[in-house]
């Protein structure tokens, strides 16, 4: 008896401790960036815990933008169409045979998967194309020697239409945008997902940017947990640039989080996508569980 009344007063414990963070962030816009090796988990009860997670946000007030990517997705359906993926300083170079397959990837596979997803956690999403709601303009890449490499369609966000993902907000929805833009002749083009979130989140002023990733969050020796950057301030940022920490797969997430933060977001979040239940407890809880970028 004494065992079970220590952890139900646990369970207390924990709500009440979320109970001030519900409370303020009540009516809040979060836009959430879904990716990383966890969405192609074949186990769905990973990807379950993250659907669980935005519905209790959801739940709690709170306006939920989904912004996925899908790179190991397109890859996949490349393979199977007989094209060999090229990438050029990270990026996926986009002819327009390879352009109509990440569209599809994207808009309809990866995006109506990820509805499903959210809905069978009895939250309420809505599927939006990005080319709905993303501008896009050429995006031309440099070399060492600062050569322009011409990766393709491949895009750069101009612009957001902020005005149609905020009347999904009001319908009482959480919107899933797919990260394709359209340039101004309506011709589709792959954009960085990490910069598509960034650009939803500086358009609808959001509190809160968390990206959900494959590792803790930033840490200054990435085989020890243990160095995990808790805060980090934009003015930090150079300095740990110039001596590698920030670097690889992170660098467009930081960079793209700075923006937004200069654009008015809040805070910036990193937190590892496979730790059971990592968004409630990044939010809710005094610590976190990952790193957060402030001004």
């Amino acid at each position: 008896m004494k065992s079970h009344i220590e952890a139900v007063t646990k369970k207390a414990d924990v709500l009440i401790e979320a109970l001030p963070y519900i409370q303020k962030f009540k009516g809040a816009t979060f836009v959430v960036k879904y990716g990383g090796a966890f969405m192609d988990d074949p186990d769905p009860f990973v990807r379950g815990r993250v659907a669980q997670d935005i519905a209790f946000l959801e739940a709690a007030g709170i306006n939920v933008v989904i912004v996925h990517g899908g790179g190991k997705a397109i890859t996949r359906a490349m393979a199977k169409s007989g094209l060999k993926p090229e990438f050029k300083n990270g990026m996926r170079v986009t002819d327009a045979e390879t352009v109509k397959i990440v569209e599809k990837v994207l808009n309809e596979d990866l995006n109506r998967e990820i509805c499903e997803m959210l809905s069978s956690s009895k939250s309420s999403p809505v599927s939006i194309s990005g080319n709905a709601v993303f501008t896009c303009e050429k995006h031309m890449s440099k070399d060492a020697d600062g050569n322009e490499i011409d990766l393709g369609f491949v895009g750069k966000i101009v612009k957001v239409d902020a005005g149609a993902i905020n009347e999904s907000i009001k319908a009482g929805s959480i919107p899933v945008i797919s990260p394709i833009a359209l340039d101004e002749s309506g011709r589709p083009y792959n954009t960085n997902a990490d910069v598509a979130a960034a650009a939803v989140a500086s358009a609808l002023k959001a509190r809160r940017l968390v990206f959900l990733c494959d590792i803790p969050g930033l840490m200054r020796d990435p085989s020890n947990r243990d160095t995990l950057i808790s805060t980090l301030k934009v003015s930090d940022v150079a300095d740990l640039k110039k001596i590698g920490i920030i670097g690889g797969g992170m660098l467009p997430k930081v960079d793209s989080g700075v923006e937004a933060i200069k654009s008015g977001v809040r805070r910036v979040h990193f937190i590892d996508g496979y730790m059971p239940h990592s968004l409630l407890l990044e939010i809710f809880t005094d610590k976190g569980i990952g790193t957060e970028i402030v001004a």
